[in-house]
């Protein structure tokens, strides 16, 4: 009813009493939005799987399957022979969901595969949904009722992400959002144990925007976790899920040692010793789980009932602190300071689109030099805060810059080595957006220009690489190269400036483009200075 533009006869009875919502209900809003939408050509496809990877609604998806699985095929559906080992022998599919599709070309512009014979050819290319809707339709439903491939055989990078189902799918957000990519490989690669407590912002807006969620849930009914708090407090809200979850965990390990006997030492040492950093860990993990609630069926013991309701926090969550660059560099700062000087095991992840996207496009703390906004329409005048340096000042917090667009693969190993770190850690992430003023169908594009000209310097903060004898710091972007204006001129927001007053746009360009050089200098003398000192025999520093 409300769908039908009719909530408002809806009585109050009829709203769920706490606040839960069900998932996995954009998929039946089907908008039909697109002009055009992606065409696959299967004999020139290299399956790098990237199209899926940028993919801002999990409208284009790729799956690896049995041959004998196509003898029921639609007639238009198409496959060929997976090209890697470690799916040998099985079928490979890139396929589009016709009516979910925003048509906003992403998926095409990065795909790197081109026919030899006619270069302007590539494996995707855009054509006309009408026509093909009917059968790209069938096509899909065909393809989502094949099986997905076991967590514990695919690859967590790139390519292997992609073959893992998304449990965020078909959200509202703008065509060719910039932001979503990240959110759809956060659910890939972490499943549901993944718990998220989310700013208010765009993605609290298309993340829970009543009737329907983009939030789903896997073949075994279960997805990730999500609510939404608000921008001055998300950062304690996340936390406190942290710590509820610590405490869960710890009455049942609590439980497990007092029950050993009940449900055997081997079980409970296994249990209470499980290695859970990788994918395997977690998997075997939850098959103990099924088989302590198995042995703890009918037995008559408060505590054995008691370890029953508390037995999946035996299992590791990753809690994802999720919120855009309006919350935290600027109203959400003073918690999420307090976040990261805890030491606790949370994960922040920066959405920066370095304005308030939703609600204007006013400046923050986060919009860059000489870029217009609400409150400095005539171009910023001071530059970018350092939300990643200020974080890397504490010492033990794993801080890391990414940019989808331009080192995707460098993108998913921040997202693991962030997850396996065992205290907080802070992502941000560059994304286009809307409100920049430019096709966001260039948005990879235009993410590779960011770091290119060291606008948006890459690199991964890890504590952890102290005790090798590394740096912390690594760079993982080249010095910069090219001028900054040209990539600004790009983008709306800074031409607005120079059309109002080139002069001030001339020496507020040459003033950030110094400043990207000062500060790509000091991160490399950071990452040099980080490098711990060799040792003399006596085990002082040289």
């Amino acid at each position: 009813m409300m769908l039908a533009n009719q909530g408002d006869l809806l009585p109050v009875s009829a709203f769920p009493p706490d606040g839960t919502w069900k998932t996995g209900t954009t998929k039946w809003e089907k908008r039909n939005i697109a002009v055009d939408i992606p065409v696959w050509d299967e004999f020139i496809c290299i399956q790098c799987n990237k199209c899926a990877f940028v993919c801002p609604h999990a409208a284009i998806r790729v799956k690896v399957y049995d041959h004998a699985l196509l003898a029921e095929k639609p007639i238009t559906f198409k496959s060929v022979p997976f090209k890697g080992t470690d799916f040998k022998g099985d079928a490979y599919t890139v396929q589009v969901a016709p009516e979910d599709c925003t048509g906003c070309g992403l998926c095409v512009e990065v795909c790197p595969a081109k026919d030899k014979a006619n270069p302007r050819h590539k494996s995707l290319e855009l054509a006309s949904q009408a026509p093909l809707r009917a059968a790209e339709r069938d096509n899909f439903d065909f393809f989502l009722a094949l099986p997905d491939p076991k967590r514990s055989r695919v690859s967590l990078d790139v390519k292997g992400s992609q073959f893992l189902e998304p449990l965020f799918e078909y959200s509202g957000a703008c065509a060719g959002c910039g932001e979503t990519p990240y959110i759809k490989l956060m659910t890939q690669l972490f499943g549901d144990r993944l718990m998220i407590a989310n700013a208010t912002g765009c993605s609290s807006i298309y993340g829970g925007n009543l009737p329907t969620t983009p939030y789903t849930v896997n073949h075994e009914g279960r997805g990730p976790a999500w609510a939404n708090s608000l921008f001055e407090d998300n950062a304690e809200f996340g936390l406190g899920m942290r710590l509820s979850l610590d405490k869960h965990a710890e009455q049942a390990r609590e439980l497990v040692a007092e029950l050993s006997a009940t449900v055997g030492d081997v079980l409970a040492e296994a249990l209470l010793k499980a290695d859970q950093g990788d994918e395997p860990g977690v998997f075997e993990q939850r098959a103990r789980v099924l088989e302590l609630r198995a042995k703890l069926a009918g037995v008559d013991d408060p505590r054995a009932r008691s370890l029953l309701e508390l037995a999946d926090y035996l299992v590791k969550k990753s809690v994802w602190i999720v919120g855009g660059d309006g919350w935290a560099y600027d109203i959400g700062f003073g918690g999420l300071d307090h976040v990261l000087a805890s030491g606790k095991n949370v994960k922040i992840l920066v959405l920066d689109t370095e304005v308030y996207s939703n609600t204007g496009g006013q400046q923050s703390k986060s919009t860059p030099k000489g870029a217009a906004a609400k409150f400095s329409v005539g171009g910023k005048a001071t530059q970018k805060k350092d939300l990643a340096m200020l974080a890397m000042t504490y010492g033990n917090v794993y801080v890391a810059r990414v940019a989808f667009g331009a080192r995707d693969a460098q993108t998913v190993q921040a997202f693991m080595e962030a997850d396996s770190y065992p205290g907080p850690s802070l992502i941000l992430a560059y994304w286009h957006c809307i409100a920049h003023g430019y096709d966001l169908a260039q948005g990879a594009n235009q993410q590779k220009r960011a770091v290119e000209s060291g606008y948006w310097p890459l690199y991964r903060f890890d504590p952890r690489r102290v005790a090798k004898g590394e740096s912390p710091l690594k760079l993982d972007s080249s010095p910069p190269k090219g001028r900054l204006v040209d990539f600004a001129r790009n983008e709306t927001r800074f031409r607005m400036v120079e059309q109002q007053d080139p002069a001030r746009f001339r020496v507020l360009m040459d003033e950030a483009q110094e400043e990207i050089h000062t500060r790509w200098a000091t991160y490399e003398q950071l990452a040099l200075a980080m490098t711990p000192r060799a040792k003399t025999d006596d085990g002082k520093g040289a």
